[in-house]
């Protein structure tokens, strides 16, 4: 028996469902197909121009052509908890604060600083998809906690309570919610920030949707509901959707001294510092205007209400309104098992097939994210080119 080219740890990682999508609509679009993508949730806006600016005045700066501190640029460090007591009242000092290549690399670092094998994670479902992943590459085991669209996406503290064991080491939250768009109120949220108290628990709390709320729903971090959490809490963070610059990848964690020490040694031999002209426009972008802040959430808010109206029209298709982020996440239960142009979709992973194959509009299938029978349509593209994709959706699903 021959010995595996890749080892089982790496082998056993799924490829991200969001950017398979995306780079499946993307290479349609290279060969000349009119698609319209709701897959990847990225900003359509181009990254407001002081932060360009910043970028370009620091790659004339000869100090970023070399390496500088692992766990950031002091400068950044410091503009991070300004903004972090500024934007959720939530006090820290630059000590606790590591800033990644993106949130995706600090939810890995989170997850293998504070895992030993074996430790289990209560993960709410709907969930984003790199969530388990990186859990499993840590050694930990992922406890899905599945809140559906009669809970408005989501999970209450009777169902948590319910899924933890001895094994228990970590909660993690998100709100608002990739990729259902759900926003916890205060009392929910701390209610279940002092049940995890209680039961002393690690929260994580993914906060990059922070500033991306509608209508009555507000924004509230847990470590500033529930204090006494704090010592036991990584919030995670970037500035990727905030100000566009999912390109630019600078994320951040926050969290007690010695988690972050010891994430920022993971890093240095992981990928050092953060590229430094990155890092600078990250700094312009904290400190700077924030008007683009609430031109986009504006822009988000309007494409949000549209989609929704629209996607209300269509038939098989029902959905809660989000109140947060940019997605939707409807159930296609309804459109199954009808065949469409000779095909009989009985998933949403074939749903989704159909779709980009007939009319040319990207969806991301519900399984991805641990719920079958949904898709994420991100509503962050332009709005003509909403308008259009879901008028395609609604024709299919109605001949």
């Amino acid at each position: 028996m021959g010995v595996s080219r890749i080892s089982r740890r790496i082998a056993a990682i799924a490829e991200s469902p969001t950017l398979a999508v995306d780079a499946k609509a993307k290479a349609l679009q290279a060969a000349g197909e009119q698609v319209v993508n709701f897959g990847a949730g990225e900003p359509d806006f181009p990254t407001p121009a002081h932060i360009v600016e910043a970028a370009v005045a620091a790659c004339r700066d000869p100090r970023n052509h070399r390496y500088t501190p692992a766990a950031g640029l002091p400068e950044l460090r410091e503009a991070v908890a300004a903004k972090t007591v500024r934007d959720s009242g939530y006090a820290v000092d630059a000590a606790q604060v590591l800033i990644t290549n993106g949130g995706k690399q600090a939810v890995y670092e989170v997850f293998a600083t504070l895992l030993d094998p074996g430790d289990e994670v209560l993960v709410p479902a709907p969930y984003w998809v790199t969530y388990p992943e990186a859990i499993a590459l840590a050694g930990g085991v992922s406890v899905p906690v599945l809140a559906t669209v009669a809970s408005g996406f989501r999970v209450s503290v009777e169902q948590l309570e319910a899924a933890r064991t001895a094994r228990t080491k970590v909660l993690l939250m998100v709100s608002p919610s990739n990729p259902t768009g759900a926003v916890y109120p205060r009392d929910e949220l701390e209610a279940i920030g002092r049940w995890a108290d209680e039961h002393g628990l690690w929260v994580i709390t993914d906060e990059i949707y922070e500033h991306l709320v509608y209508g009555d729903a507000r924004f509230h971090s847990l470590p500033v509901l529930v204090p006494s959490l704090a010592d036991r809490t990584v919030v995670v963070h970037g500035v990727a959707k905030t100000y566009a610059m999912t390109g630019w990848r600078v994320g951040w964690m926050i969290g007690p001294r010695d988690v972050v020490k010891a994430a920022t040694n993971l890093q240095s031999h992981a990928t050092s510092n953060v590229a430094n002209v990155s890092q600078r426009a990250a700094i312009a972008a904290l400190t700077g205007d924030q008007a683009s802040v609430a031109s986009m959430r504006e822009a988000f808010d309007r494409r949000r209400r549209t989609i929704v109206k629209l996607l209300g029209d269509v038939p098989g298709v029902a959905l809660a309104e989000p109140e947060g982020a940019f997605y939707v996440f409807p159930s296609f239960e309804g459109a199954l098992g009808r065949t469409i142009r000779g095909r009989t979709p009985t998933t949403t992973l074939e749903l989704a097939d159909l779709l980009l194959d007939e009319v040319k509009v990207a969806i991301v299938p519900g399984e991805a994210f641990g719920a079958p029978g949904y898709a994420r349509l991100a509503y962050a593209l332009g709005d003509d080119d909403l308008v259009e994709g879901v008028t395609r959706i609604a024709s299919l699903l109605s001949e």
